[in-house]
């Protein structure tokens, strides 16, 4: 039986990967802050660079005697992050953002950033190449917030979420003080209301000018979110200076996908180095594709219908290797691609395929395994459960097969027994 403290936990993690799922798209803080500011948005001056002298010549422009030197990669956690070497475990520095009170604070900072590896808690110890870096004029901190909005798709809604305690791990709030997490639901039909405003500003605290200026933040957040499409934006810290001016010093934002097609200028702001090369030639194949840390591949159609999947896999003992969506009309040669990719991943010692045919048939979905399987040689147990569309057909050419492939009637006896054909789980 879940408490309160961890149902509000898990309904935090459960809206934030709604979020940020394999339909959406990432953009560096100085990109964020570039849109924030086009809004209207209050945000610090701040100087996008790629090299050390980008870096100097953006403190001497700035003219501010303290400066944020701030890593630049599509992950959070940066400023506890580690930074090394790439292809060694050498430490360059810890931190990979950095306050600089001279010129040549800036010059150490940058010199021990760009180029290098930086290793935070969502990157995985693989971590990410800086390539970029922002330089940002430093301000006057009295108390530092946490806010963002995101699609909350099981309520139909863009969700606020608030906390007067910024800067700090925001999953760890949710788990160990939830009651310090403010939380309201906007109907975009109607769109945010004054007394939504009203009431987060006064449960964060806020009074005065500093409420009025959180007002007008978050109305002009609010407009951005709708107007360009997002699926998150994040602000941690949003905080309010000694003149109660609430100031944006981070800018996490991510789009929605699928409104891709009214936002040309997207081409632009994608930063294909971030990005994994085998999510990029899903992309381009029409594929949903995330990289997980177990063992079991998967390959679905939907993203309910995937999220699903992976729940029962981790019910049985199991845990997912993937979040792959090859959509409701694949055909053969994405069915192949699919297990490529899925391949690619050393961890994989079995794969899972789950189809529930609609427009989608079971037939082709069949011969599209088969031909994935002699084509690609597969050496990995392989459960494959259909159900739908043209399922008798698909499930007779499966049988017919002399491959090395074990059917199931439903979703459970599919996961539990590619749980037990690789020996249990990850």
């Amino acid at each position: 039986m879940m408490n309160d403290r961890d149902n509000a936990a898990a309904q935090f993690k459960g809206v934030l990967w709604l979020a940020s799922d394999s339909d959406t798209m990432n953009i560096h803080e100085y990109q964020g802050k570039a849109l924030f500011k086009a809004h209207g948005v209050n945000v610090l001056n701040g100087v996008h660079c790629t090299t050390v002298d980008d870096a100097l010549n953006a403190y001497d422009s700035l003219q501010s005697k303290v400066v944020a030197v701030k890593s630049q990669i599509h992950a959070g956690g940066r400023g506890k992050g580690n930074l090394y070497r790439p292809n060694s475990d050498e430490l360059v520095m810890e931190g990979g953002v950095k306050i600089a009170f001279s010129r040549e604070d800036v010059k150490t900072y940058a010199t021990n950033i760009l180029g290098q590896v930086l290793v935070t808690k969502q990157t995985g110890q693989e971590g990410k190449i800086v390539n970029h870096l922002y330089v940002e004029s430093g301000c006057d901190i009295a108390h530092e917030y946490y806010l963002a909005l995101l699609v909350d798709r099981e309520h139909k809604s863009v969700l606020i979420m608030a906390s007067t305690e910024g800067g700090m791990d925001i999953e760890e709030v949710a788990e160990e003080t939830p009651e310090l997490l403010h939380k309201v639901n906007v109907d975009p039909n109607v769109g945010l209301m004054g007394y939504q405003i009203r009431d987060l500003g006064l449960a964060l605290g806020l009074s005065g000018t500093s409420h009025k200026s959180f007002g007008k933040m978050l109305r002009s957040l609010y407009n951005l979110f709708v107007k360009e499409d997002c699926a998150m934006v994040e602000i941690n810290p949003l905080v309010r200076t000694a003149d109660d001016d609430m100031v944006a010093l981070d800018a996490k934002v991510s789009f929605d996908e699928n409104a891709e097609f009214r936002h040309k200028n997207w081409d632009d702001l994608r930063d294909l180095s971030e990005e994994e090369d085998v999510e990029i030639r899903a992309k381009e194949t029409g594929l949903s594709y995330v990289k997980l840390d177990g063992n079991i591949g998967c390959l679905v159609n939907g993203a309910g219908l995937a999220m699903a999947t992976m729940d029962v896999i981790k019910l049985y003992g199991g845990e997912p290797a993937n979040f792959l969506d090859v959509g409701g009309g694949a055909n053969e040669e994405q069915v192949k691609t699919a297990f490529s990719i899925i391949l690619e991943d050393p961890n994989v010692k079995g794969i899972l395929v789950n189809i529930f045919g609609g427009i989608m048939r079971c037939d082709i979905i069949a011969r599209g395994v088969i031909a994935a399987t002699e084509a690609l040689d597969l050496d990995v147990p392989l459960v494959v459960r259909l159900a739908g569309t043209n399922v008798v057909e698909g499930k007779a050419i499966l049988a017919e097969s002399t491959l090395n492939i074990h059917p199931a009637d439903d979703l459970a006896e599919g996961a539990q027994k590619i749980v037990e054909l690789i020996g249990g789980g990850a």
